[in-house]
Protein backbone atom coordinates (compact mmCIF):
# COMPACT_ATOMS: atom_id res chain seq x y z
CA UNK A 1 0.00 0.00 0.00
CA UNK A 2 1.30 3.49 -0.92
CA UNK A 3 1.29 6.31 1.54
CA UNK A 4 -0.73 7.81 -0.54
CA UNK A 5 -3.99 5.32 -0.35
CA UNK A 6 -3.30 4.81 3.33
CA UNK A 7 -3.83 8.30 4.05
CA UNK A 8 -6.88 8.50 1.63
CA UNK A 9 -8.47 4.82 1.73
CA UNK A 10 -11.37 6.18 -0.18
CA UNK A 11 -9.53 6.78 -3.51
CA UNK A 12 -12.32 8.34 -5.61
CA UNK A 13 -11.08 9.41 -9.58
CA UNK A 14 -13.97 11.05 -10.41
CA UNK A 15 -13.92 13.33 -7.27
CA UNK A 16 -10.92 14.19 -7.11
CA UNK A 17 -10.82 15.50 -10.59
CA UNK A 18 -13.84 17.37 -10.05
CA UNK A 19 -11.71 19.50 -7.75
CA UNK A 20 -9.48 20.51 -10.13
CA UNK A 21 -12.20 20.87 -12.43
CA UNK A 22 -13.89 23.22 -9.75
CA UNK A 23 -10.28 25.35 -9.61
CA UNK A 24 -10.03 25.71 -12.97
CA UNK A 25 -13.61 27.02 -13.05
CA UNK A 26 -12.56 29.37 -10.49
CA UNK A 27 -9.42 30.84 -13.14
CA UNK A 28 -7.13 28.92 -11.17
CA UNK A 29 -4.04 27.58 -13.05
CA UNK A 30 -4.26 23.98 -13.16
CA UNK A 31 -1.57 22.99 -15.91
CA UNK A 32 1.71 24.67 -14.09
CA UNK A 33 3.61 21.43 -14.25
CA UNK A 34 2.71 21.09 -18.20
CA UNK A 35 4.01 24.42 -18.90
CA UNK A 36 6.96 24.21 -16.74
CA UNK A 37 7.36 20.66 -19.16
CA UNK A 38 7.65 22.28 -22.55
CA UNK A 39 10.25 24.40 -20.86
CA UNK A 40 12.38 21.74 -20.18
CA UNK A 41 11.99 19.36 -23.40
CA UNK A 42 10.48 20.43 -27.09
CA UNK A 43 7.78 18.57 -28.46
CA UNK A 44 7.18 16.05 -29.56
CA UNK A 45 9.09 14.48 -26.74
CA UNK A 46 7.96 11.11 -25.27
CA UNK A 47 6.70 12.11 -21.82
CA UNK A 48 6.12 9.38 -19.00
CA UNK A 49 3.45 10.98 -16.16
CA UNK A 50 4.60 8.90 -13.33
CA UNK A 51 1.84 8.60 -10.51
CA UNK A 52 -0.52 10.32 -13.50
CA UNK A 53 -3.77 10.22 -11.20
CA UNK A 54 -6.62 11.34 -13.53
CA UNK A 55 -4.31 12.19 -16.18
CA UNK A 56 -4.30 15.87 -15.89
CA UNK A 57 -0.87 16.92 -16.42
CA UNK A 58 -0.44 13.77 -19.34
CA UNK A 59 -3.80 15.17 -21.06
CA UNK A 60 -2.45 18.62 -21.14
CA UNK A 61 0.79 17.82 -22.64
CA UNK A 62 -0.61 15.73 -24.93
CA UNK A 63 -3.43 18.60 -26.44
CA UNK A 64 0.40 20.73 -26.84
CA UNK A 65 1.85 17.95 -29.15
CA UNK A 66 3.21 15.65 -26.84
CA UNK A 67 3.44 11.63 -26.60
CA UNK A 68 2.37 10.77 -23.57
CA UNK A 69 1.99 7.70 -21.25
CA UNK A 70 0.37 7.78 -17.83
CA UNK A 71 1.01 5.46 -15.31
CA UNK A 72 -0.90 5.19 -11.79
CA UNK A 73 -1.30 2.18 -9.41
CA UNK A 74 -4.60 3.49 -8.48
CA UNK A 75 -7.26 1.75 -10.75
CA UNK A 76 -9.81 4.26 -10.14
CA UNK A 77 -7.76 7.29 -11.05
CA UNK A 78 -7.46 5.43 -14.20
CA UNK A 79 -10.53 5.21 -15.19
CA UNK A 80 -11.04 8.32 -14.99
CA UNK A 81 -8.31 9.37 -16.88
CA UNK A 82 -9.32 6.87 -19.43
CA UNK A 83 -13.06 8.81 -19.60
CA UNK A 84 -10.93 11.93 -20.48
CA UNK A 85 -8.32 11.21 -22.78
CA UNK A 86 -9.30 7.48 -23.92
CA UNK A 87 -7.13 7.99 -26.66
CA UNK A 88 -3.51 7.86 -24.98
CA UNK A 89 -1.87 4.65 -23.08
CA UNK A 90 -2.83 4.50 -19.62
CA UNK A 91 -1.15 1.77 -17.58
CA UNK A 92 -2.01 0.68 -13.71
CA UNK A 93 1.40 -0.38 -11.99
CA UNK A 94 3.47 0.36 -8.89
CA UNK A 95 6.58 2.61 -9.74
CA UNK A 96 8.86 0.38 -8.29
CA UNK A 97 7.93 -2.18 -11.19
CA UNK A 98 8.97 0.08 -13.90
CA UNK A 99 12.47 -1.03 -14.91
CA UNK A 100 12.48 -1.96 -18.46
CA UNK A 101 14.46 -5.23 -17.54
CA UNK A 102 11.89 -6.00 -14.75
CA UNK A 103 9.90 -9.71 -15.47
CA UNK A 104 6.46 -8.39 -16.24
CA UNK A 105 7.48 -4.85 -17.35
CA UNK A 106 4.21 -2.67 -17.48
CA UNK A 107 6.13 -0.72 -20.07
CA UNK A 108 7.57 -3.33 -22.33
CA UNK A 109 4.46 -5.47 -22.27
CA UNK A 110 2.44 -2.02 -23.72
CA UNK A 111 4.64 -2.03 -26.84
CA UNK A 112 6.56 0.89 -25.51
CA UNK A 113 9.77 0.48 -26.68
CA UNK A 114 11.67 3.91 -26.73
CA UNK A 115 13.23 5.26 -23.76
CA UNK A 116 11.48 8.57 -22.44
CA UNK A 117 12.45 12.53 -22.84
CA UNK A 118 10.96 13.22 -19.90
CA UNK A 119 9.39 11.82 -16.84
CA UNK A 120 7.08 14.04 -14.61
CA UNK A 121 6.27 12.96 -11.08
CA UNK A 122 4.17 15.60 -9.78
CA UNK A 123 1.39 15.54 -7.13
CA UNK A 124 3.71 14.44 -4.03
CA UNK A 125 4.52 10.86 -6.11
CA UNK A 126 8.06 11.00 -4.20
CA UNK A 127 7.21 10.92 -0.51
CA UNK A 128 3.64 8.97 -0.91
CA UNK A 129 5.00 5.88 -2.85
CA UNK A 130 4.98 3.02 -0.42
CA UNK A 131 7.28 2.59 2.70
CA UNK A 132 10.86 1.97 1.64
CA UNK A 133 10.46 1.64 -1.90
CA UNK A 134 11.61 5.54 -2.87
CA UNK A 135 15.30 4.39 -4.07
CA UNK A 136 13.59 1.78 -6.15
CA UNK A 137 11.26 4.28 -7.53
CA UNK A 138 13.93 6.53 -8.15
CA UNK A 139 16.12 3.79 -9.82
CA UNK A 140 13.52 2.43 -12.33
CA UNK A 141 12.22 5.81 -13.38
CA UNK A 142 16.01 6.67 -14.27
CA UNK A 143 16.54 3.48 -16.26
CA UNK A 144 13.37 4.71 -18.41
CA UNK A 145 15.35 7.85 -19.48
CA UNK A 146 16.67 8.28 -22.44
CA UNK A 147 20.76 9.47 -22.63
CA UNK A 148 20.17 13.21 -21.44
CA UNK A 149 16.62 12.52 -20.75
CA UNK A 150 15.02 14.37 -17.60
CA UNK A 151 13.57 13.91 -14.36
CA UNK A 152 11.56 16.75 -12.55
CA UNK A 153 9.81 15.68 -9.69
CA UNK A 154 7.96 18.36 -7.30
CA UNK A 155 6.80 17.12 -3.92
CA UNK A 156 6.56 18.65 -0.30
CA UNK A 157 9.49 18.67 2.11
CA UNK A 158 6.91 19.45 5.40
CA UNK A 159 3.89 17.88 6.67
CA UNK A 160 2.22 21.96 5.46
CA UNK A 161 3.01 20.85 1.78
CA UNK A 162 1.42 16.71 2.68
CA UNK A 163 -1.73 14.74 2.71
CA UNK A 164 0.91 12.91 5.66
CA UNK A 165 1.81 13.74 9.13
CA UNK A 166 5.68 13.56 8.35
CA UNK A 167 8.29 14.78 5.58
CA UNK A 168 9.63 11.03 4.53
CA UNK A 169 12.14 12.51 1.61
CA UNK A 170 14.60 15.42 2.11
CA UNK A 171 16.12 17.02 -0.29
CA UNK A 172 19.38 15.62 0.40
CA UNK A 173 18.35 12.07 0.71
CA UNK A 174 16.16 12.73 -2.90
CA UNK A 175 19.39 14.17 -4.49
CA UNK A 176 21.69 10.97 -2.78
CA UNK A 177 19.18 8.35 -4.45
CA UNK A 178 19.00 10.23 -7.88
CA UNK A 179 22.83 10.15 -7.82
CA UNK A 180 23.47 6.85 -7.11
CA UNK A 181 20.33 6.02 -9.82
CA UNK A 182 22.98 7.67 -12.59
CA UNK A 183 20.83 10.99 -12.72
CA UNK A 184 22.42 14.37 -12.14
CA UNK A 185 20.88 17.36 -10.42
CA UNK A 186 20.30 20.33 -13.13
CA UNK A 187 17.70 22.54 -11.72
CA UNK A 188 15.53 23.20 -8.67
CA UNK A 189 12.68 25.71 -8.05
CA UNK A 190 10.42 26.67 -5.28
CA UNK A 191 7.37 26.40 -7.38
CA UNK A 192 6.34 24.91 -11.09
CA UNK A 193 6.20 28.20 -12.16
CA UNK A 194 9.83 28.62 -11.94
CA UNK A 195 10.42 30.90 -8.79
CA UNK A 196 13.97 30.35 -7.24
CA UNK A 197 13.96 27.61 -4.52
CA UNK A 198 15.21 29.68 -1.27
CA UNK A 199 14.31 27.08 1.23
CA UNK A 200 11.15 26.31 1.87
CA UNK A 201 9.09 23.18 2.04
CA UNK A 202 8.40 22.66 -1.47
CA UNK A 203 10.88 21.89 -4.18
CA UNK A 204 10.66 20.61 -7.46
CA UNK A 205 13.70 19.23 -9.02
CA UNK A 206 15.00 18.55 -12.37
CA UNK A 207 17.26 15.59 -12.33
CA UNK A 208 19.11 14.82 -16.07
CA UNK A 209 20.31 11.44 -16.90
CA UNK A 210 24.04 11.55 -17.31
Amino acid sequence: MTRWSDADRAVDGAAYDARFAALAAEGADVHGEARLCTVLVPTPALVLDAGCGTGRVAIRLAELGYVCVGIDVEASMLEQARVRAPDLLWLQADLADLAPDAEGSPIAAAGVTESFDLIVAAGNVIPLVAAGTEAAVVAALAALLAPGGLLVAGFGLHPDYLPIPEAPVSLAGYDTMCSVAGLVLEQRFATWAGDPYDGGGYAVSVHRRA
